[in-house]
């Protein structure tokens, strides 16, 4: 019986010893009496069967005839050799006849009786169940508690010319324009790009476009990071992370971005403290001091600092700023640094991802002009529409797994683009029509002997006919704010507000502005202007220094900032993340918030860490809306959002029936729902007359004035 249980055991690693105990002692006792696998089967199979979920009936009795061989192995084929029984005594079959005769409990003798120790024991088996039952469940809420959600990782692979790999190696590959052909991209499971192509030409701006999800910031980082191979003397740069914060001035930080200047200065200070400390002259290191003069000259290193402080007024740094150490500015502002780190050094290639997220209106503009005269190769993930507008030459758009090309502008592309697919939908109408046509053809006259030459030649013909395809329509994106019911006015008042934190310092003051549920007010204003707080004192978070805020009792709002986005739990899915805040509702209600902000499917159950930007702000949007409010206050709603879902958002707060107030940089967002415009700098808040119109004006001549100084 060894052999068997050493069997079981292999066969079932996760089997109870209780049970395989079990099953040993059912073959045992009935080793004697087993006389096919069918026996055998009947006896355990059951108990087998609930051991292994994996395993089919047919495996379980293969399992069975293997333990009836081991049990006897002189069983063949179902039999048993020399299965005859010798009696240990003659049997006087009239006598036992006789004797049954008074027996109330008549048996056959030509019948024979199973022993019953070959029965299962129902009570053990019920307990040895249960017992597997208990251990299952166990393991199952062990691997739901404790496996971590897991983390995917992006891969891309490329096919590279021998031609160029032979250049490379040599140190001879002198090309200015990058060339990656024939790549893949891949975020885990799910396929990004797959035979792609891009070029990018020395001194053309790129802006690449294309739906949240679909890999554009990905892509960024296979260029970067080196998982796509580019010549090795282009300098890349990637604007990602935000600078350190340390004891480094503003401005000296992105002086250290110029690592020639740096190192030429470095050795001009050496040789000057050495030449001085000496008695004598050394000649040689009086020639080389020289030459790093000429160096210095050459790359005209006296003009750094005034071109470094262009680009960070520029960026917003004001020159107070420019003189504090690194570790004094929030998030936002080492950003900023990053940005002008990188304008200030200009790589041969500048990757940007979503560069006017961190900026105000005045930023944006001033990096709008900055950039149409950039003198190397820009490659920029952008979904500024008045941005994507005014600085790429270029336009690469990502879908459907591969990077198609456009020459000119955004406006430009979606022209092309249009026309594109409309020619692409009228030649396959054609060619579909042709082909329905010569098929009526074939099928009329296939049986006719006469015109069997001509079907024959119009069947080869159809086969080399191109296969095109309808044109692919990407979905449309809706967005959808829940339905409120009117509240009378008035509804949201601003008294005499004026608001200072600690500090003297006063952030606004003797602000006296309204709005109602038809309100679509838009707060524009340089950042640190206040524009967030004013949104706080609206709501309540922020009690004004003076003045007061009054609102309706009945004001329910709803807000959304991009701190929300950042805070969401990574961990769970969509679903998991509005049950958590909102409990007791049916799952299909979650399921359909999200699917009105478009997280629906599959998407609606991955892991919030593995979702793009843009479909987390679209969570978060969910989340916002799952307690009905009936006005809505949005700080910088669009970061992240592509074109198409910021188009759809105007769409949305236009439909709304509550009020919004708004805080944006977004122009084309602005231009879609704003009715009225605060502008908030200088100490107040106030509406202008104009709308944006007037108050870019305002922005463009403090930036002509700021330059001519």
């Amino acid at each position: 019986m060894s052999t068997c249980g050493e069997y079981i055991k292999t066969t079932f690693p996760l089997i109870d010893d209780d049970l395989k105990q079990y099953v040993e002692d059912v073959l045992e006792n009935g080793v004697d009496d087993f006389e096919s696998s069918d026996e055998v089967f009947e006896a355990v199979g059951e108990v087998l069967q609930e051991v292994s979920k994996d395993k089919t009936e047919s495996d379980i009795r293969d399992i069975c005839e293997n333990l009836l061989n081991m049990l006897k192995p002189d069983h063949v084929n179902g039999t048993t050799q020399n299965s005859a029984r010798i009696l240990n005594a003659p049997v006087h079959l009239a006598s036992m006849a006789a004797r049954l005769e008074n027996n109330t409990e008549v048996k056959s003798i030509w019948l024979m009786q199973r022993d019953e120790s070959l029965k299962v024991d129902a009570k053990k088996l019920e307990k040895a169940q249960a017992k597997l039952q208990e251990k299952q469940e166990k393991r199952s809420k062990d691997v739901k508690v404790f496996v971590p959600p897991k983390l995917e990782t992006a891969t891309a692979s490329q096919v590279t010319s021998k031609k160029e790999s032979k250049l490379e190696a040599k140190g001879m590959n002198k090309a200015q324009d990058i060339r990656i052909e024939n790549f893949d991209v891949a975020y885990g499971d799910k396929v990004l790009l797959q035979g792609a192509d891009i070029t990018l030409a020395y001194g053309r701006r790129y802006g690449l476009v294309g739906r949240n999800g679909l890999g554009k910031s990905t892509l960024l980082k296979m260029i970067a990071g080196g998982q796509l191979q580019i010549p090795s003397h282009f300098s890349i740069l990637h604007v990602e992370q935000e600078v350190i914060g340390d004891d480094t001035l503003a401005l000296d930080s992105v002086l250290q971005c110029d690592t020639v200047r740096e190192n030429l200065l470095k050795r001009e200070k050496e040789m000057s403290t050495i030449i001085n400390s000496s008695q004598s002259a050394d000649p040689a290191l009086s020639s080389e001091l020289t030459e790093v003069y000429n160096q210095l000259q050459s790359i005209e290193s006296d003009k750094a600092p005034a071109k470094a402080s262009i680009i960070l007024s520029g960026l917003g740094f004001t020159s107070v700023m420019q003189q504090k150490p690194t570790r004094t500015f929030s998030g936002g502002w080492r950003m900023r640094l990053a940005l002008a780190r990188a304008l200030f050094s200009r790589p041969d290639l500048l990757l940007l991802d979503e560069p006017t997220n961190m900026l105000d209106i005045k930023a944006i503009i001033w990096l709008e002009n900055y950039l149409q005269n950039w003198p190397t190769t820009l490659l920029v993930v952008s979904h500024d529409r008045h941005f994507l507008e005014t600085v790429p030459t270029d336009i690469l758009h990502l879908h459907s797994q591969r990077i198609d090309a456009y020459r000119g502008n955004y406006e430009q592309f979606v022209k092309t683009k249009t026309e594109k697919h409309k020619n692409q939908q009228r030649e396959y109408e054609a060619q579909m029509a042709h082909r329905s046509h010569v098929q009526e053809f074939i099928d009329k006259f296939r049986y006719n002997a006469n015109r069997a030459a001509s079907v024959q030649s119009k069947i080869k013909m159809l086969e080399k006919l191109p296969e095109l395809k309808p044109v692919e329509k990407e979905v449309e994106v809706t967005l959808k704010f829940p339905d409120t019911e009117l509240l009378s006015p008035p509804i949201l008042q601003l008294n005499e507000v004026s608001f200072k934190y600690n500090s003297d310092r006063i952030i606004f003051s003797d602000v006296n502005l309204g709005a109602t549920m038809e309100s679509r007010i838009c707060i524009v204003g340089d950042n640190g202007a206040g524009k967030t707080t004013l949104l706080k004192i609206i709501m309540g978070i922020l009690t004004p220094s003076s003045g007061a805020c009054n609102v309706h009792r009945n004001l329910k709002f709803g807000y959304f900032s991009q701190h929300h986005v950042d805070q969401l739990d990574m961990n769970v899915n969509s679903v998991e993340l509005l049950q958590q805040a909102f409990k007791g509702k049916p799952t299909e209600e979650y399921r359909r918030q999200l699917g009105s902000f478009g997280v629906s499917g599959d998407l609606a159950l991955q892991t919030v860490a593995s979702l793009s930007g843009g479909q987390k702000s679209r969570v978060a949007f969910a989340s916002m809306c799952m307690g009905r409010p009936n006005f809505l206050v949005l700080d910088e709603p669009t970061n992240h959002l592509d074109i198409e879902t910021i188009e759809a958002l105007g769409k949305a707060i236009t439909k709304f029936t509550g009020g919004v107030i708004l805080v944006s940089h977004d122009e084309r967002l602005i231009r879609m729902v704003c009715k009225e415009l605060w502008i908030c700098g200088n100490g107040t808040v106030k509406s202008i007359e104009g709308g944006f119109d007037e108050y870019r004006k305002i922005v463009e001549q403090e930036l002509e004035s700021a330059s001519n100084k």
